[in-house]
């Protein structure tokens, strides 16, 4: 049953037609050799633009969306502006904050994660505007109701100060039912060909050692509504399975790893074990069974060696590796640590100075 509502799932995802425009804002204090404040724009997972504070303007990141600027160059413009006033204004929130919360040791991250989502078969639309502080929900615009959720008692005083603020809240339902949507349609006009596209990926078996996890490796792959899963006589399980987040690459594809435990499956019982990858409107899926001489390790002993160190994409090389940044989610841990959690994107500026 289990097995059956995933596929019904996966399988309605695949069929909505769905388009989403989402902006990363991350605003930092305390964290040296790290720009002050970071802006992506990301149109369905693919960073499309990108500010910080040390570039102080907008830059344009995928072919379609600079023929878009090149026609409409005031466009760009208004990112520009919108980065640098942002950048000042989450720079006074975040010593707002500081000082109401007592606040004396650092780091501090301030966040916002905003946009709209369009489904161009019922025209539905969907914004969506929330905050986070130091790797925590912070506060959440509702629309339908057109006041800020506080999910944290420090949020409360934010919260009563911005329902107040009417205009900017009419301002905001304004902007993510109409402006967003308009703009993310003229996206998806511009970059039709690219985010229509269907992209299978190469997978591979890869492990440090051989007495490591098996990780299966998808990378390549678009759209980023995929999914992928060990399975053991031909059925899905997740004993020892360790699934990591769907990560992009620098060229606007995706990827993603499933890791396999083995301490606990025997030599002999391999043949039973195989890696599923499914992408959303692909009619078959890739199939790699566990096998010792396809998998590619570190010690040369089985399989072709790969390189030490994480996976990070199809070609991106060491030099390019020392260029990734972009957006960035921060979390707290169990520890109560914040952390920042690997949502990273290649920004081209910084590739063309290194």
């Amino acid at each position: 049953k289990m097995k059956l509502l995933a596929l019904l799932l996966f399988c309605n995802t695949a069929s909505s037609v769905k388009y989403s425009l989402k902006y990363f804002l991350t605003a930092t204090s305390g964290l040296p050799d790290f720009p002050e404040f970071v802006a992506s724009a990301l149109v369905n997972g693919v960073q499309v633009g990108y500010c910080d504070s040390n570039i102080r303007t907008a830059e344009p990141t995928q072919d379609w969306m600079k023929k878009l600027v090149k026609d409409d160059p005031q466009h760009l413009d208004w990112y520009s502006e919108k980065c640098f006033g942002n950048q000042q204004v989450f720079r006074a929130n975040i010593d707002s904050l500081k000082q109401r919360l007592n606040q004396t040791r650092g780091p501090y991250i301030l966040q916002r994660m905003n946009g709209c989502e369009w489904d161009d078969e019922t025209e539905e639309i969907k914004g969506f505007n929330q905050y986070g502080y130091n790797g925590e929900d912070f506060i959440a615009l509702d629309l339908q109701t057109l006041t800020w959720i506080a999910p944290k008692p420090q949020a409360v005083i934010t919260k009563l100060k911005w329902d107040a603020e009417k205009a900017r809240l009419e301002h905001n339902k304004n902007y993510y039912i109409n402006r967003c949507p308009d703009w993310l349609k003229k996206y998806v006009k511009y970059g039709r060909s690219f985010l229509q596209r269907s992209v299978l990926p190469s997978v591979s078996l890869l492990q440090r050692s051989p007495s490591s996890v098996v990780s299966c490796h998808a990378t390549g792959f678009y759209p980023h509504r995929a999914r992928m899963f060990w399975r053991k006589d031909e059925e899905e399980f997740h004993d020892g399975v360790d699934k990591g987040q769907i990560l992009p690459n620098h060229d606007g594809s995706f990827q993603m790893s499933v890791q396999l435990n083995l301490s606990s499956i025997k030599p002999e019982d391999w043949s039973r074990y195989d890696c599923v990858y499914q992408l959303a409107g692909a009619e078959t899926d890739i199939i790699t069974k566990l096998d010792k001489k396809v998998i590619q390790t570190n010690s040369g002993k089985t399989g072709s060696e790969f390189p030490v160190g994480p996976v990070v994409g199809a070609a991106v090389g060491v030099s390019l590796l020392l260029a990734i940044f972009g957006f960035f989610i921060w979390k707290r841990n169990s520890h109560g640590e914040v952390q920042l959690i690997f949502q990273l994107i290649v920004c081209t500026h910084i590739t063309r100075e290194s």
